[in-house]
């Protein structure tokens, strides 16, 4: 039990560090080529060279980042059977056809990108469009699939247990429509969309502020951040609505988000502050709104960490509250860059013209990653010291082997030097695309000035040959 207990923290190091690199390019893997096919459109209908060339090159961005992510997520996968043995060999027949499914989709997803990307002067226009929409639907497979793991793990369902412990009666579909799918999978579904409309919209608004105002920057930035700032409200609902079935189904990971200590009526909402077997010291207090959260009243109970024992409640609560409220803070912080930009295209039909606004618009994109991986601090942390909730304790899944601090410290280098190559093979890229004038580059598949209709002469008389005259 000490050998076991010994792997524990590497072995969640690295999950943890392995799952924060990767669900960033999930995201953009899930996210992006929607932008890419929303600029094709546009091109397509409006004979626009600028939204084709921003689809054409939004298309090899992406292709960079799902292959990518086909390299940390492949890590992960291994990482399953490697660092949780007992978690997989217990109940792998219970979720492994939902990593099956994810892997069709995957594959699914990887040959129509590589359609797309090959079909660019080879297809006819709208031919070429159409082969980029499984990419999308495959995208979205894909999340639900993994997702669909996840939130068994929050709220366990599809199996029974034996009275000597055994799995049985397993049904897969039970599994995957658990009770958490239901505003997970969207929860995490609008995170990629958000996060990779900032992030995209971030980088145009810092060629912006760098004096690039043409029409494809603007365009650039126009594309992505409307579709984030369309997704951040309904986030918020959605986010607000996973928070109470949250307080619902396991409500030790509310109360540790929280730090709601004793089960009690009219909770004080702490904004920030840290958390004590006291309560919360320090932050801003709003008193009644945190039961008022809950069930839309102040005299609503809130269950606290002292209904269950201390080897049951998550760990570093003060973490938990602070990634809690980073998440949802940066969140309604987006929502209000998104109504500035819906304001001013009500009124002007442009973007706005104040350096503040793309100032905002620069730094949301690393604001989006945060919340994204604040996200997953919340879900993960706040489940703890379950790896399925209820069912099996983490210290019991993990591995028996000796040397993961050798893994979890090879796993930091390959991780850095692939990151650092990713970021400057699209550097790269957007250095060589600079240098290109819309004009100058050729523009896929149109539009193109019509070819002028070619001259016809009247064809010469000719003389019948000798003999044939009449």
């Amino acid at each position: 039990m000490l050998a076991v207990s010994s792997q524990l923290t590497p072995a969640r190091s690295q999950m943890a560090f392995t799952l924060g690199f990767h669900i960033v390019l999930a995201s953009l893997g899930v996210a992006f080529p929607a932008l890419m096919l929303i600029a094709n459109y546009r091109g397509l209908r409006h004979k626009d060279p600028a939204a084709l060339e921003l689809a054409q090159r939004w298309s090899k961005v992406a292709a960079v980042t799902i292959a990518v992510g086909a390299v940390t997520g492949t890590v992960l996968s291994f990482e399953f059977g490697l660092l949780w043995p007992a978690f997989t060999g217990r109940f792998g027949e219970v979720f492994g056809v939902a990593f099956a499914i994810e892997g069709i989709f995957f594959f699914t997803e990887a040959i129509f990108m590589a359609i797309y990307i090959f079909g660019w002067k080879r297809l006819s226009e709208w031919a070429h469009f159409w082969t980029g929409v499984p990419v999308v639907i495959a995208g979205l497979g894909g999340a639900f699939a993994v997702v669909a793991v996840n939130s068994w793990m929050n709220q366990p369902d599809g199996f029974t247990i034996s009275s000597s412990g055994q799995v049985t009666k397993v049904d897969p579909l039970d599994a995957i429509f658990n009770r958490a799918t239901a505003y997970e999978v969207p929860h995490m579904i609008l995170a990629a969309y958000l996060v990779t409309g900032f992030l995209v919209a971030s980088v145009y608004a810092v060629g912006m502020l760098r004096g690039r105002r043409d029409r494809h920057h603007r365009l650039g930035l126009l594309i992505p951040l409307t579709v984030a700032s369309i997704a951040t409200p309904i986030q918020f609902v959605v986010g607000d609505s996973a928070a109470r079935a949250i307080a619902s189904n396991q409500p030790i990971k509310f109360a540790g988000m929280e730090c709601v200590q004793h089960t009690h009526r009219d909770v004080t909402e702490y904004l920030g502050g840290r958390c004590t077997s006291d309560g919360v010291k320090g932050g801003i207090a709003i008193p009644g709104f945190d039961s008022f959260l809950v069930g839309f009243s102040t005299n609503t109970k809130v269950t606290g960490l002292d209904s269950v024992p201390a080897s049951d409640r998550p760990p570093a609560n003060t973490m938990l509250h602070w990634a809690f409220d980073t998440m949802v803070g940066i969140c309604s912080v987006l929502i209000l860059l998104g109504l500035w930009l819906g304001w001013a295209w009500w009124r002007r039909r442009d973007i706005p013209h104040s350096r503040w606004f793309l100032r905002a618009a620069a730094a949301s994109g690393g604001a989006a990653l945060v919340a994204l991986e604040c996200g997953w601090i919340v879900t993960e942390v706040g489940r703890q010291p379950w790896v399925v909730y209820n069912f099996m304790r983490t210290k019991d899944a993990v591995t028996g082997a000796s040397g993961v601090w050798v893994t979890f410290s090879a796993t930091l280098v390959l991780y850095t030097v692939l990151g650092v190559a990713t970021v400057l093979i699209l550097r790269t890229m957007a250095r060589r695309w600079r240098t290109e004038e819309i004009g100058e580059a050729e523009v896929p598949y149109g539009p193109s000035e019509p070819v002028p209709p070619r001259e016809t002469t009247p064809p010469a008389e000719t003389t019948p040959p000798a003999g044939r005259a009449r």
